[in-house]
């Protein structure tokens, strides 16, 4: 993908690229940037802070927006964005784009008004695969615009901000910690809703923190009430849930993506936790609490 000449897009006086087209690209501005577009865009903006602090307005609703926070301005409303008075710079990633439909219920529940969304907070350990997921849309490393100009191009785009909607959306949705609780503790939960689809293992969880298996089976089911596994297990299962109510994955997909290698499996503990089947829960299934 490359810009073959577009002008420079989220520049101050250029309008908004033309919907349909998949535009992104990665700015590291000074103080002093900003972009109005009293008309809104036909189009849809994400900004994924890397560095510094942005400010950004959409309709009335304002945000800032730090490192690790996704923000997303729905078309149709005046916007105006740029680096956060008092910040020493601004860096990001921001994509135009025509979103798709089943994004809006993961980015609803951030919903600052007038169709401005901020994501946050993004935990830490889910940084690097979102940054790889820019990266894989942005494959112009000498350009700083990249435009999706085939079918193909457009869906890859979409399909790696998809991903990157999911993760921040969903792994912005953690619990806050217990208050007393071992900070290695805190932070193997972090880590399991981070990710809940990653190999995690008890060695592999006890390695990020410093201590034995065996301890951090310990410490944890002392302190939460049940085993790291059996959080795991639950994590996994909550995340597939999200994924049938808002993704149109088959089951298969939708277990795998959540960690379960085995379909049957899946199933038998699925109809266990939620009293159904997982195609029956998507087809009316109650929504999953808080």
């Amino acid at each position: 993908m490359t810009a073959d000449g577009l002008p420079g897009t989220a520049a101050p006086g250029v309008p908004a690229p033309p919907p349909g087209l998949v535009v992104l690209g990665r700015y590291d501005e000074s103080p002093g940037y900003f972009v109005n577009r009293p008309q809104g865009p036909d189009s849809w903006l994400f900004t994924w802070t890397t560095g510094g602090s942005g400010h950004l307005r959409h309709g009335s609703a304002v945000a800032r927006a730090g490192t690790g926070d996704l923000v997303a301005l729905a078309p149709g409303s005046p916007h105006g964005y740029g680096v956060e008075p008092g910040a020493g710079h601004w860096r990001f990633w921001w994509v135009h784009c025509q979103a798709r439909p089943t994004w809006l219920p993961w980015l609803r529940p951030y919903d600052r008004g007038d169709g401005l969304y901020v994501v946050t907070p993004t935990p830490t350990a889910l940084h690097g695969r979102v940054e790889a997921a820019f990266h894989r849309m942005h494959d112009s490393p000498d350009d700083r615009i990249a435009v999706a100009h085939d079918t193909a191009a457009r869906e890859l785009a979409l399909c790696a901000l998809e991903e990157v909607v999911l993760l921040t959306a969903t792994g912005a949705r953690r619990r806050s910690p217990i208050p007393g609780l071992d900070p290695r503790i805190a932070r193997v939960q972090e880590l399991i809703a981070a990710d809940p689809g990653a190999p995690h293992t008890v060695d592999s969880l006890a390695a990020h923190v410093s201590l034995s298996p065996s301890r951090l089976t310990h410490l944890f089911t002392r302190q939460v009430g049940r085993s790291p596994m059996r959080a795991l297990r639950e994590a996994r299962l909550r995340h597939a849930a999200r994924l049938l109510e808002v993704t149109d994955l088959s089951v298969e997909r939708v277990a795998l993506a959540s960690g379960f290698a085995s379909p049957f499996h899946f199933h038998r503990v699925f109809r266990e936790r939620f009293g159904m089947p997982p195609g029956v829960y998507r087809s009316g299934g109650p929504m999953v609490g808080a």
